[in-house]
């Protein structure tokens, strides 16, 4: 009997309604703060810089379009206030990074002035305000510098430094155990006994992909299809993870024993999607833990993670997930009544996004290949049956 699946927004609307908020706060120094997810909104409490303060080693100066030569009064090295106050053709010699004196405005340069006579002749002026950093120029009182669930890189980690900050309040990040099910797949390292038996890859990429995603992986042992086996292992995952990501097992063969184990023993929220690669993906959960069911072919579990486990993952940790726009390099033939996920090469020129298929293979949902050098996911509607070269189309990043 055929059967109906929702649409992916309506398997994702359904998601979403059972998430309740992350609430798990840890707090870390900066330096151990890469790639986390901050839990708070860092707002700037002050104008930064607080002073007008200079951009470069020279003369500060009251600007004025007739002055050729200034009087120094002192020196004021960064670091220090000396409390100058600066009248018209005077100057004090200022540093990168110090304070601009009072009645000053603009910066000569060293290299644009020579010294004569106890003076400091201009011989190539500057425009007024030159070289002076302004007041807030970095940013002003009352402004959100990092938003709540910002993941921090570099930059971002720098700032808190400059702010002064040093244990910073973050999400924890949560743990998924990543379960791969099948009598043919063997662990790495284990020797591969006969032709039907593969190495899996599905929980190595995941355990990758939730790692990028900000969550904890945790990689269980490969389980063979034996009902009771399954779940068992599920079971006892569930007992420290607080997502279950599974591979393997949901769809209609006579060993698709993760099926089973599911209607058993957990609630079912999402049965099956109208997408390909994945239709027959199951979410379940078990209290405010979850389940993810994934087919077992590698390229399908990385790409169904990728759209399921990431909704997931970015509503507790605060983010929010982003579509881009990209123009066709070439035309794709649509291969499914489904809305379609095709691993394409995200490309930019002139400003402007592309997409095109060099290097991708046609073929099964079994291509790992088909990810390589930080594939995108191109968005095919289910009511579309080709893709025109130069039309504008829905692109999608795995992380």
């Amino acid at each position: 009997m055929k059967q109906n699946f929702p649409s992916y927004e309506e398997t994702l609307q359904t998601l979403k309604s059972t998430i309740t908020p992350w609430e798990r706060v840890e707090k870390v120094a900066i330096t151990d703060a890469l790639d986390r997810h901050i839990a708070f909104d860092v707002i700037a409490a002050d104008n930064y810089p607080a002073r007008a303060t200079s951009a470069m080693d020279g003369y500060a100066f009251a600007w004025s379009d007739d002055l050729t030569e200034l009087t120094p009064l002192a020196d004021l090295p960064a670091g220090s206030d000396k409390g100058i106050v600066v009248g018209h053709g005077e100057c004090v010699k200022t540093f990168t990074g110090s304070l601009m004196s009072e009645g000053t405005d603009t910066l000569v340069p060293v290299e644009n002035v020579e010294i004569a006579g106890g003076k400091i002749i201009i011989k190539t002026p500057v425009k007024k305000g030159f070289a002076v950093r302004e007041v807030g120029e970095s940013y002003k009182k009352g402004e959100i510098l990092i938003k709540r669930g910002t993941r921090l890189n570099y930059g971002e980690i720098a700032l808190l430094a400059e702010l002064g900050l040093f244990h910073i309040s973050v999400f924890v990040r949560p743990k998924v155990a990543i379960l791969a099910t099948g009598s043919e797949i063997k662990d790495l390292g284990e020797p591969l006994l006969n032709a039907a038996q593969i190495h899996s890859s599905n929980h190595i990429g995941i355990a990758a992909i939730v790692r990028k995603m900000g969550a904890e992986p945790m990689l269980c042992e490969i389980v063979r299809d034996e009902a009771d086996a399954v779940k068992t292992a599920m079971l006892n995952a569930l007992k420290t993870a607080d997502i279950l990501v599974t591979t393997g097992g949901v769809s209609m063969g006579d060993y698709d024993f993760v099926k089973g184990a599911l209607g058993e023993n957990f609630t079912l929220i999402i049965t099956g999607a109208a997408i390909k690669p994945g239709r027959h993906i199951k979410v379940a959960k078990a209290g405010e833990r979850y389940v993810f069911a994934l087919p077992g072919f590698p390229y399908t579990a990385m790409v169904t993670c990728a759209l399921y486990v990431r909704v997931l993952l970015e509503a507790w940790l605060g983010r929010e997930r982003h579509t881009l726009t990209a123009i066709m390099d070439e035309g794709y033939k649509k291969r499914s009544p489904f809305l379609e996920f095709t691993a394409v090469n995200l490309t930019s020129r002139e400003g402007k996004n592309f997409v095109n298929l060099n290097g991708k293979r046609l073929g099964s949902s079994a291509i790992v290949n088909n990810l390589l050098n930080d594939a995108a996911l191109l968005v095919i509607p289910q009511e579309k049956d080709f893709l025109a070269k130069g039309e504008v189309v829905e692109v999608l990043k795995m992380v």
